[in-house]
């Protein structure tokens, strides 16, 4: 497969001078811009697919008129967090 190119990007002089102090060894601009754009790309996938399952899954509450209580939800997320938290201080994550 043939590649393209982006549209160049105008910055500043500054905010080109701040990319560039960034950079790995080696790592050209182009490679730093290539990256960013790959991890906003997969950000907005993420983003889009989050939303995808949230209505859906608003929609399956609707149809089976069966919904979580926010606090149980939220106490549910709150022992995970401590799990993990306790997982990673004893070195398992």
């Amino acid at each position: 497969m043939k590649t393209a190119t982006l549209p160049p990007v105008r910055v500043l002089p500054e905010f080109r001078a701040e990319i560039q102090s960034l950079l790995g060894e080696g790592e050209t601009i182009s490679e730093f811009l290539e990256t960013s754009v790959r991890d906003s790309v997969q950000r907005r996938r993420n983003q889009q697919e989050f939303v995808r399952r949230g209505l859906a899954s608003l929609e399956n509450a609707k149809l089976t008129d069966e919904y979580v209580d926010a606090d149980a939800m939220l106490a549910r997320l709150e022992r995970k967090l401590a799990d993990a938290r306790v997982l990673k201080s004893a070195g398992h994550l």
